[in-house]
């Protein structure tokens, strides 16, 4: 699918602020500002590089000012707000159009000077190329200035004073980071430095972040082109050693390699070819593992056990990108620790985190999905079964976090202050969504593992039987205990408090996964209720909007987004688990796929929003028309394009 915008899309700063595009490396580092070269939140860049993956990153350039000259004509074509609004720079008015398929380009025009851009961030290295074809049609020499903004700062830094830089021939040092740059047939301009504080980040000041920021200008760099001429010219950032190819070669080796992944994915539908390239967005290398990892999401999330569960299940399994599947699984296999994948990996000196319940029990599900779609017999009995029984027995007996099987074989989880599953808030010491106690998807997906460790010790000629008489106590305790007659659903959680009668989205996935503990009958009852009370086009709703504690928007300061993250905000990955469940309580009619298939046409709207080619994490809960949160979130991409792998199923 080939994303397009045009003059209707940003006849005005704040309808093209509306619109990002993303590029990553592999690494952890990124290519991200607005479609009209503006920056409006402090984490845009447009060259994030990593420095040690995945979540080392440095802002190195913010973006570039564009300017072209036509004789004593100056023509500002990158735009920006100011806190001085005077100074607003409004070059999207000389921008004809934004195209994005496999990477984004822009074309300018200006009384017949046509000008048109490309820019590519190499995969697997902290390199970013840019370039501009300019065709003068005009009877005049022209020349285009490019000013680099520089930053040299931590993700999210905020500078209130520039760094020394020191330059030297094609090289810039500064806060001990190196910085080479290669230009074909420029005039470089050197000058004292100028530092520019009131650059104003109008999304930041929604949200309650510092909404001021800066960037300094230390050189210019000019590419002439005379009357009537064609010329190609490129401007290449690089924290590498050695010196990059020329942007052609880069430009054709990433669209050859995207192409590939689609091609081996093998999807029809454009909608979901889009998503296989968002996916592989998020996959990348974990250096103190030496593994791949996922992150979770752009710009400012790294990579999280749980969101890597959830999120392998598409980026890696409905993409056919089984070795990655396997590289990550190991990782979090040698990282087993008391039944616990880690939700947090080690980054220096630190160890792994475990407070998560149910990233162990994905992982069981997730080799499951991964099996039946590889048929890889070999991994999983020589490496990943061993680690499926040592999750069950340490979830059985007990283990960290209040994690236990109760006496009527349901597993109970948390306890004090600790968050243990998705619903995490812990806003200093206040819990919005506290779950202690049994919550409903823990224990389907416990039930779930069970079920799949029975399954493989068939298959593999093991004796597990004990796990088979224990998945029939566990439904006919969780059929007993999570029905909720008055709503006709589950059960948010059994806790002995009110809010365990809470109408959430964490009920679908009891209906989603292979082994559902409930009857037909009632699974179709959920399906019903969620879809009357949580489903909206983007997304389902943490928490009905009928519940009194259900918060309609998600915005203001950090504390008043954390008491309404869980609490009625839309979510789109869960989303993804409602359409299956809908395809299996409907028996995968065809004109329940029809159904489904209708519904998922809504993400092509979805996907032009916001970050363009990309699902975001969140939507508010009353009416979620205007993507929030991380603008491009690895769960959301990974289990609608799951979707579109049980439609060709």
């Amino acid at each position: 699918m080939i994303f397009r915008y045009g003059r209707n899309d940003f006849k005005t700063m704040q309808r093209g602020q509306e619109y990002s595009y993303l590029l990553t490396n592999g690494l952890g580092g990124f290519s991200s500002t607005t479609i009209i070269n503006s920056v409006t939140r402090n984490d845009h860049s447009l060259f994030m590089a990593c420095t040690k993956a995945p979540n080392h990153r440095k802002n190195i350039i913010s973006k570039l000012e564009e300017i072209l000259h036509i004789g004593d004509d100056k023509i500002t074509l990158s735009s920006q707000e100011y806190v001085n609004y005077t100074k607003n720079k409004h070059g999207f008015n000389y921008l004809h159009s934004f195209t994005f398929e496999y990477l984004p380009r822009w074309t300018y025009f200006y009384d017949g000077v046509e000008i048109k851009k490309t820019i590519v961030y190499e995969y697997g290295k902290n390199t970013l190329g840019i370039r501009y074809i300019v065709n003068n049609n005009s009877n005049k020499k022209v020349k285009l200035e490019l000013i680099p903004i520089f930053q040299f700062a931590n993700i999210g830094e905020i500078l209130s004073t520039p760094f020394n830089y020191k330059i030297s021939n094609n090289t810039i040092t500064a806060n001990n980071i190196t910085l080479n740059i290669y230009s074909n047939y420029a005039f470089k301009k050197e000058y004292s430095p100028s530092f520019e504080n009131d650059y104003y980040y109008s999304y930041d000041s929604v949200d309650g972040r510092n909404s001021v920021g800066s960037g300094t200008m230390y050189l210019s760099y000019f590419y002439e082109c005379g009357a009537k001429e064609k010329q190609c010219y490129e401007i290449i950032f690089s924290l590498e050693k050695e010196k990059p190819s020329s942007i052609n070669t880069l430009i054709k080796n990433e669209i050859s390699r995207q192409k590939t992944l689609l091609k081996n994915a093998d999807y029809s539908n454009e909608i979901a070819k889009s998503l296989v390239r968002a996916s592989d967005q998020f996959l990348c290398d974990r250096k103190s593992t030496n593994g791949k990892t996922i992150i979770a999401g752009y710009p400012w999330f790294t990579d999280w056990g749980r969101d890597t569960m959830f999120s392998v299940l598409g980026s890696c399994i409905a993409t056919k990108r089984f070795d990655d599947a396997k590289n990550i699984f190991r990782t979090f296999i040698s990282h087993l620790q008391k039944g616990l994948m880690p939700n947090l990996f080690p980054e220096g000196e630190s160890k792994p985190l475990y407070n998560t319940v149910d990233a162990s029990l994905l992982y069981i599900y997730a080799i499951y999905e991964y099996y039946c779609a590889s048929k890889d017999t070999e991994f999983v009995k020589k490496e990943a079964f061993k680690p499926m029984l040592e999750i069950i027995e340490w979830y059985e007996k007990g283990t960290d976090f209040n994690i236990y099987m109760d006496d009527d074989y349901l597993i109970n989880a948390g306890e004090g202050y600790d968050q243990v599953t998705w619903m995490d808030v812990n806003y200093e010491n206040i819990l919005p969504t506290a779950r202690h106690g049994k919550p409903v998807e823990i224990n389907a997906f416990w039930y779930n593992a069970l079920k799949i460790v029975t399954f493989f010790g068939k298959e593999f000629n093991i004796d597990i039987s004990k796990y088979k008489d224990i998945s029939k106590k566990v439904k006919k305790s969780f059929e007993e205990k999570f029905w909720n007659e008055k709503e006709n659903c589950l059960k948010d959680v059994i806790s002995g408090n009110d809010y365990d009668y809470q109408v959430r989205s964490n009920q679908i996935w009891t209906i989603m996964l292979p082994f559902n503990p409930l009857s037909k009958e009632k699974s179709k009852l959920v399906v019903d209720k969620v879809y009357s009370e949580l489903y909206t086009p983007y997304g389902l709703r943490t928490l009905s909007k009928y519940d009194r504690q259900f918060v309609k928007e998600y915005s203001g300061s950090h504390y008043k987004r954390d008491m309404s993250y869980h609490q009625g905000t839309v979510w789109p990955f869960p989303l993804g688990g409602f359409f299956i469940a809908y395809l299996k309580v409907n028996d995968y009619s065809t004109s329940a796929k029809e159904k489904v298939l209708e519904q998922l046409n809504c993400f092509e709207d979805a996907l032009r929003e916001g970050c363009v080619g990309q699902l975001p994490e969140i939507y508010d809960g009353l009416y979620p028309n205007e993507s929030r949160g991380c603008f491009a979130q690895a769960w959301s991409v990974s289990e609608i394009l799951r979707v579109f792998m049980e439609l060709k199923k």
